[in-house]
């Protein structure tokens, strides 16, 4: 799979996040965002060495209920998940060593 590059504007419920099969990760941010376009070549580069994990890019915001539910409050987040269960989160990640090591975490 490769990389989402475009923030999906509908979010999906956190039920179908919750029934997710394998390993995931979801990029909680929006367009607007200056640490979330800094952040975009080294999570590209990360995702890069693991195709075969799920991108999901979820553009955030006040009263967005995906982002509620996850207790999001800065952005960008990356929630890394396991058939659908939370194993680590980073908040706006300053290198893609950190996002490759969370990313071998749920393989």
């Amino acid at each position: 799979m490769a990389m989402s590059t475009a923030y999906a504007e509908t979010e999906p419920e956190r039920a179908e996040i919750d029934a997710l099969q394998g390993p995931a990760v979801l990029e909680f941010g929006t367009p607007r965002c200056g640490f979330c376009a800094a952040s975009q070549p080294m999570l590209q580069q990360a995702l890069s060495h693991y195709p075969h994990i799920r991108h999901i890019k979820i553009e955030d915001g006040k009263g967005r209920p995906l982002g509620r539910s996850f207790r999001v409050t800065l952005w960008p987040t990356l929630i890394f998940l396991s058939d659908g269960q939370e194993l680590i989160r980073v908040i706006r990640p300053k290198s893609s060593t950190l996002i490759e090591q969370s990313l071998a975490l749920i393989e």
